[in-house]
């Protein structure tokens, strides 16, 4: 190294590329494929330009967006306006776009919508043919890469939410040449009896649609059609769609969503069984209340201060109606004795012997007793009954009493 050469330091050397580029490349057009789509908290657009052979970074700030007419997206064919610039941190350069055209889709785009078109109409999209999610899985299959977040996300919630399923990993490349040979021959190898799986988890992380590219290619979206066990598509972001997607019995927005999908049924159990404990906590809290509230009445009552003071009570009302009871008794035998007085009074009144006894007779002629003067002649034969015999004797002479005397 001579005196005479300059040093730079890393930041200088940033600033001078940055002017080389400002001042050769301030105003340029660019065609390309948008890719890799992602905005910012800020309402930033960050995206890359590619073609068949290479790629550039792009961004264009929010303060841009309004002299662009349509949504950056993944597959678009555009042709932008802007200038080539470096971002000092990352030492990486990139277009900082002014305004932008769309020309439709790109190739990548193109094949996507030929093959997604094609699919719907051979039925593959169809939800008659998506089969239900089982709600409690034993055995759950993953697909994906070893090395990716995805994997680690996946096995990491479903061990926090249901510990008692089983994951059985099927290591595939995601991405590249033979990523979508992998993937469909692990999906045929889940399905076969010996793993017993009720559920098969096939995803990856997030990336450029290039990136991507293995789940849209068609070996994968009919192996995933073929499946006889429900699959879960969980490819890339919440924004990112694949064919996968679409045929799969079930789209997850991310790995993270298909877990918890899965897990969703032990969760909803648990919080039931919370729910009710709940319940029988507070149930049981009011019983203990007022069984307390029913103990403490108790043991302030007099009779668990004095409990013979009821025994006494009752005593005491069992000697007073034994006492009424037995005067009453007395009361209503004295009225029945008199009444039985009253009716052998009226019996021995009624006894035609008793008059009988004081002097009185019963004339009769025959059986016929005699009631009258007229009952009788001269020279009947009648008997006369006294109250201890009779005696017979012969009428000679009839004497009535005057009409006179009777009015007497």
């Amino acid at each position: 190294m001579e005196d005479r050469d300059i040093i730079y330091k890393v930041s200088e050397l940033n600033l001078e590329i940055k002017n080389l580029l400002g001042r050769g490349f301030s105003s340029v057009w660019v065609e390309g494929e948008i890719s890799g789509v992602k905005r910012s908290s800020l309402g930033h657009i960050y995206f890359d330009l590619k073609d068949e052979n290479s790629i550039i970074s792009a961004v264009i700030f929010k303060w841009s967006l309004k002299n662009i007419d349509f949504e950056p997206e993944n597959g678009l064919l555009v042709k932008v306006f802007g200038e080539v610039t470096i971002y000092d941190k990352q030492s990486k350069y990139q277009i900082v776009i002014k305004k932008a055209l769309s020309l439709k889709y790109g190739p990548l785009q193109l094949r996507f919508e030929e093959l997604k078109k094609r699919l719907m109409a051979e039925g593959l999209f169809d939800d008659e043919r998506k089969k239900k999610i089982p709600a409690f899985p034993q055995n759950v299959a993953v697909i994906t890469s070893l090395y990716g977040a995805a994997i680690r996300d996946i096995i990491s919630i479903i061990k926090r939410r249901a510990k008692n399923i089983n994951i059985f990993i099927f290591p595939v490349r995601v991405q590249g040449d033979g990523a979508s040979d992998d993937i469909a021959m692990a999906l045929k190898e889940a399905n076969s009896k010996n793993y017993n799986i009720d559920v098969i988890i096939l995803g990856r992380g997030g990336g450029s649609m290039e990136d991507l590219w293995a789940f849209n290619e068609e070996i994968v979206a009919r192996a995933i059609a073929a499946s006889d066990i429900p699959v879960i598509s969980c490819v890339g972001h919440q924004t990112d769609f694949t064919i996968s997607d679409f045929v799969a019995d079930l789209r997850a927005a991310t790995p993270s969503a298909a877990a918890e999908i899965i897990t969703q049924g032990v969760i909803d159990t648990k919080n039931r069984i919370s729910q009710l404990e709940k319940r029988l906590i507070s149930s049981l809290k009011i019983i203990y209340q007022r069984i307390k509230l029913r103990f403490f009445k108790f043991i302030n009552s007099n009779f668990y201060k004095n409990p013979f003071s009821i025994i006494e009570k009752n005593v005491m009302e069992f000697d007073n109606l034994y006492t009424s009871l037995n005067r009453a008794f007395d009361s209503r035998i004295k009225d029945l004795q008199s009444n039985l007085k009253n009716l052998s009074d009226r019996l021995k009144n009624l006894n035609p012997e008793t008059p009988m006894k004081k002097g009185y007779t019963i004339t009769k002629k025959g059986d016929t007793v005699i009631r009258t003067i007229d009952d009788i002649t001269i020279g009947d034969v009648i008997e006369v009954i006294f109250s201890d015999g009779s005696a017979k004797s012969n009428v000679f002479e009839k004497i009535k009493k005057s009409e006179h005397e009777e009015a007497k």
